[in-house]
């Protein structure tokens, strides 16, 4: 990985190699789904079972879903249901199984007899910068995250699900969500036996998604104890702010401010603490972090790191300067080669890239598959702020691409 950290700039065999593989990878694209032959629709066929849901739209909308390479890999679904936002942020649970429990006891139409298993996790890697060319911004972003098999010898297989949604009185947007946080892995929407009715907590799985205003966040981990704000406002866990600053904010410093709101509480969101990365449509970005005092372990302060160049990237440990010295604070070796590929990168392009040059650097810190958590690239994502737009690569696959659009 190191020899690629100037590879936009420095080596021009390299560029050909990543400009070869963009421009190839451009001549199978088509609108919202992709396939070998542009002839193929889409799989759209479902006969799974749906056992808490009985609402005629409601199952319409399950069996909507769309299995776009054939493989079950990468599904995409419209969710057009009333996901009742407002009762959730009232509700306030943050604990990632009670909100998908309360989530049943107000979207099923009956309850089930188990309670919800979900689990949650993400390394990653993001970057916001300037178009080299046209009058847009883009932000990079890798989830990276490898669910290890039973007997811990090996990986689980995911399934990647672009959710729409078109809220009431919200904006429209697309996220990307890991199905098998979830307990949905690779092909489960057609095996005729997976019930499907925890899809209809999607909108609350989201990792990374932009909206119709140009507004995009991602989120990522870091190893250190979990945030947890009192304040005394409402509390907020970490995917429900996700569906909440997507369906709600235009810009960066509205999502800030709207996160200062609440109280954000991470426990039980699976084992990591977490920060976002976010950016828009006129070119702002910036890092939120919760970060603690000295002599504290919980992270309680929220902080803004933005408006400066070297801010632009982010993996997955603090940037925060209050953060040095600690497990995860700057220094730390978690995410640390990714970080710097992406710096140097970065800044011998003078903070500006291409498209297909922003795709080609989350190729060179993208990450294959293992069996060691955090340590596989299950997508690369580029957004477009102009065209409110994602171009998508699976599994390092980067010579077959997606692209999504909000609409």
């Amino acid at each position: 990985m190191a020899k690629n950290k100037n590879l936009i700039m420095t080596e021009p065999r390299a560029l050909f190699t990543h400009f070869f593989v963009a421009v190839t990878s451009m001549l199978c694209i088509s609108f919202a789904s992709c396939s070998d032959d542009e002839n193929n629709e889409p799989k759209i066929t479902s006969h799974n079972p749906a056992e808490c849901i009985t609402d005629a739209k409601k199952l319409a909308m399950l069996r909507s879903m769309k299995d776009l390479d054939g493989t079950g890999r990468l599904y995409e679904i419209n969710y057009t249901a009333d996901y009742k936002l407002d009762k959730v942020l009232e509700a306030g649970y943050t604990e990632t199984n009670a909100l998908f429990n309360y989530l049943a006891s107000i979207l099923y139409d009956k309850m089930p007899e188990k309670k919800a298993q979900v689990s949650f996790g993400t390394g990653c890697s993001a970057f916001a910068v300037p178009d080299s060319k046209n009058s847009t911004f883009f932000m990079g972003r890798n989830y990276d995250f490898c669910h290890a098999s039973d007997d811990g010898d090996g990986y689980q297989s995911i399934a990647a699900i672009l959710v729409r949604t078109a809220p009431a009185g919200g904006k429209k947007s697309i996220s990307m969500v890991d199905a098998l946080n979830m307990g949905y892995s690779k092909g489960f929407y057609n095996d005729g036996d997976t019930d499907l009715s925890l899809l209809m907590g999607l909108p609350y799985a989201a990792l990374d998604g932009i909206n119709e205003d140009g507004f995009a966040i991602g989120v990522l981990a870091l190893r250190e104890e979990q945030t947890c704000q009192n304040t005394g406002q409402p509390r907020i866990g970490t995917t429900t702010a996700i569906r909440m600053l997507l369906d709600r904010a235009s810009t960066v410093k509205e999502a800030i401010e709207m996160l200062r709101n609440y109280d954000m509480d991470m426990r039980g969101n699976g084992t990591s603490n977490y920060h976002y990365f976010m950016a828009d449509a006129t070119g702002d970005y910036a890092i939120v972090e919760y970060t603690f005092n000295k002599g504290e372990k919980i992270p309680h302060v929220m902080e803004v790191l933005s408006d400066n160049d070297t801010l632009r990237c982010v993996t997955n440990f603090y940037v925060s300067p209050t953060m040095v010295g600690t497990n995860e604070g700057w220094g730390s070796l978690h995410g640390r080669e990714r970080y710097d590929t992406l710096r140097e990168t970065l800044a011998a392009n003078n903070y500006k890239l291409g498209a297909s040059d922003a795709m080609s650097l989350l190729n060179s810190v993208s990450q294959p598959p293992s069996a060691l958590i955090t340590s596989q690239t299950q997508w690369s994502g580029v957004y477009d702020f102009k065209a409110k737009t994602l171009r998508l690569a699976i599994l390092r696959e980067y010579g077959k691409m997606y692209d999504f659009k909000v609409e």
